[in-house]
């Protein structure tokens, strides 16, 4: 049985009203990334109690921590970033939750991060090694202009750092809008398939600067909730649209149309045979 979740920052910047949207569509988890407006990265610990304290009034689960950890540049000094990775860390932990949502690293301008694989081994190794011996996963997202910008790189990355608290996170829009692939579930599903842990529910048509509702672009998003029930995958799905805008680190979708989205994905998982939890 699966969870939904949602990146609920997308339809309101208010935490409160963030919440309330949750409540009102039954949705039984969040995947924390801006509260009030702030990265959750960035938040004072009274800020963050308050979060909390909210979320535990209605009982509102944290699926993952939104963390924007691997999106900078490989060049840019690993101390500082391994220092947040740690906080991200102590975020899981402060929040209840065993995943924290990461990437791979952009290049330095002008060159290819494929040239970085050594340097991207690396750092993921050192930060999956802070884990070792818990049950916390980074669970590594496929996105545009990163090294696991591409199914072939997701896989890699988990070969090489070979650790049990790196897993991936699957996202089939981005592989529409970073490499035009209308196929994603034939492609790139089967390759990353034994490493998913985590699933993340936005459609995208070919060339389109906003997401589309789901089933209506070339995610195949229909096709990968039948996948889910042929996996027996029991985790979360985190609804992510991009409706009204997309980009490099948020969205934004109106209460309306979001809840157009989820309803849509609760029929899809009903027909396929996906139980969900409300």
């Amino acid at each position: 049985m699966i969870k939904f979740s949602a990146f609920a920052d997308e339809v309101a910047i208010n935490f409160r009203d963030q919440i309330d949207f949750l409540a009102t569509q039954e949705v039984p988890a969040i995947e924390i990334r801006f509260v009030n407006g702030k990265n959750i990265m960035k938040l004072t610990r009274t800020e963050l109690n308050e979060a909390k304290s909210m979320l535990d009034a209605t009982g509102i689960e944290v699926s993952a921590i939104g963390s924007p950890i691997g999106k900078v540049a490989i060049d840019e000094p690993f101390e500082v970033h391994l220092e947040e990775f740690e906080h991200a860390v102590e975020l899981a932990h402060f929040f209840n939750t065993d995943l924290i949502r990461v990437f791979s690293y952009y290049p330095p301008k002008g060159k290819s991060i494929d040239h970085f694989r050594d340097e991207v081994i690396k750092r993921m190794s050192k930060k999956a090694a802070l884990l070792a011996g818990t049950d916390m996963l980074m669970v590594h997202e496929n996105e545009s202009n990163i090294y696991g910008h591409s199914a072939e790189n997701c896989v890699d990355l988990i070969e090489a750092v070979n650790s049990p608290n790196l897993k991936l996170a699957y996202d089939p829009a981005n592989f529409v809008t970073a490499h035009s692939i209308a196929n994603n579930v034939g492609v790139c599903w089967p390759l990353m398939k034994p490493h998913v842990r985590h699933v993340h529910i936005k459609d995208w048509k070919l060339n389109s600067a906003i997401g589309s509702l789901p089933g209506q672009g070339a995610g195949q998003i229909r096709k990968l909730i039948a996948e889910l029930v042929k996996a027996d995958y029991k985790g979360f799905i985190t609804m992510e649209p991009h409706l009204n805008k997309g980009g490099q680190f948020g969205g934004r979708t109106n209460p309306d149309l979001f809840a157009q989205a989820l309803a849509m994905v609760k029929v899809m998982c009903m027909e396929a045979g996906l139980d969900f939890t409300e």
